[in-house]
């Protein structure tokens, strides 16, 4: 009962602050302020939200947080060379040809296999093939031989994926022997098609 009659006690407390305020809207007298009861913690609150946890972080901005690579990933024997140091040691290895043959052997196209992998590896690396000959022969006659096997390797490497863009050819015949003996074991080190990085 005495719930009810508390009940009943407010209801008619609101009733009278309703007449009141019907009554200065209609007569254009300011509704003089009474006293309300502070509203519940739970009303609309103007605060800033506090922080998410690292936990509640959505994955846009965690993958945001994560480091990028500059340059994409290299095999650990080259990356942080100098060119100078990288052609001085070079992880690209020389295909070798037969007497007086531009074509690629069975040998030499696995050499080139391999190469062309690690130049998928290393994106950035531009390369010249160059192309060598032995003593036997003219310079005349030896630089065209030297220019047609470099073309077949890059042309072996542009079948294998590598964009033509990053292979440049030369022929230097047999101005440069890799060994200057006059054997069948040092002429067959000539006959080769050299490969030099030549930016990184």
């Amino acid at each position: 009962m005495k719930t009810f009659t508390i009940s009943i006690r407010r209801l008619a407390g609101s009733l009278a602050v309703a007449a009141a305020l019907m009554a200065a809207a209609c007569g254009g007298k300011p509704v003089p302020e009474t006293p309300q009861p502070a509203p519940e913690p739970q009303a609309v609150s103007t605060a800033p939200a506090p922080p998410s946890s690292p936990a509640a972080a959505k994955p846009a901005s965690s993958r945001d947080s994560l480091p990028v690579p500059a340059q994409p990933l290299t095999d650990d024997r080259v990356s942080g060379k100098s060119l100078d140091d990288l052609n001085r040691d070079s992880p690209l290895k020389p295909v070798f040809f037969n007497y007086d043959s531009a074509e690629l052997s069975e040998e030499a196209q696995k050499i080139a296999q391999a190469n062309a992998a690690l130049l998928r590896t290393n994106k950035t690396w531009v390369i010249t093939v160059e192309g060598h000959c032995d003593e036997r022969g003219t310079a005349e006659y030896n630089l065209a031989l030297g220019e047609r096997r470099a073309a077949s390797v890059k042309t072996y490497l542009v079948s294998l994926g590598i964009s033509v863009e990053r292979i440049r050819v030369v022929s230097y015949g047999k101005e440069f022997p890799f060994d200057p003996g006059r054997d069948e074991a040092a002429f067959a080190k000539n006959r080769r098609g050299h490969f030099v990085v030549t930016a990184k």
